[in-house]
């Protein structure tokens, strides 16, 4: 009797430990050929979009790193009428700001009106280049669920096919390949579109930060301007 129990309990053990080693390697190879395309697409948009975001991050957070003098020693250089040590300070610290600062600095003599030309559409080009490539990021948001229930409506044909060819004896094994390509394809497109959407919203929270840090700089530049001599 002892024997019998220790075989049935072996037996169970075996059958609990197959049903753990069911990975996320063994959904994606039991989906069948379309799954696995669709997986690889949303392998790729995701490791585009983890590559525009960090590129993006480390861009931006250097252009957000203003020197706290930097304003200082341009009031210093500009009252003093030493222009061109200003113009270099601002080639050399090359942010944003500085680069809508020395185009001011480079229109001084002309009217007011149009140094403040000058430097909005000098910010134009500037917040042009910190969003370079962010707007794929909310193409990759909107496309990665949309291609995940691609998958889910393959599969879903997949099974229904197999149910409808099964002449009354469905064949289990046939039948989960789709329903696996069904589920799978669903969770990768979320993921994806959910870590895309995250990240994009994150790189326009900080570009906006570094907006009004130039706005701010170009107003405090114009109010030296028009202080007077």
């Amino acid at each position: 009797m002892i024997p019998f129990i220790q075989e049935n309990k072996e037996l169970l053990e075996e059958v609990v430990s197959e049903e753990k080693t069911l990975s996320i390697y063994n959904l994606i190879m039991d989906g069948g050929i379309g799954g696995q395309i669709i997986i690889a697409i949303l392998f790729v948009l995701l490791a585009v979009a983890l590559y525009i975001y960090f590129e993006r991050f480390f861009a931006i957070k250097a252009a957000s790193k203003v020197d706290k003098n930097f304003m200082n020693q341009i009031k210093d250089y500009v009252s003093n009428g030493k222009l061109e040590a200003a113009k270099t300070l601002c080639d050399t610290t090359k942010t944003p700001t500085a680069n809508l600062i020395g185009k001011g600095i480079s229109r001084i003599g002309k009217p007011l009106e149009d140094i403040n030309t000058a430097i909005g559409n000098a910010g134009k080009l500037e917040v042009y280049q910190l969003e370079r490539n962010v707007s794929v990021l909310a193409t990759i948001a909107g496309a990665a669920p949309m291609i995940g229930f691609l998958g889910t409506v393959i599969g879903m044909i997949v099974a229904i096919h197999e149910i409808a060819n099964a002449g009354g004896q469905i064949d289990i094994k046939l039948l989960s390949d789709g329903l696996y390509t069904a589920m799978t394809t669903t969770v990768a497109g979320l993921i994806v579109g959910i870590i895309a959407y995250i990240t994009y919203n994150h790189l326009v929270v900080r570009t906006d930060k570094v907006v009004y840090q130039m706005e701010a700089k170009s107003v405090e530049f114009l109010d030296l301007l028009n202080e007077p001599v």
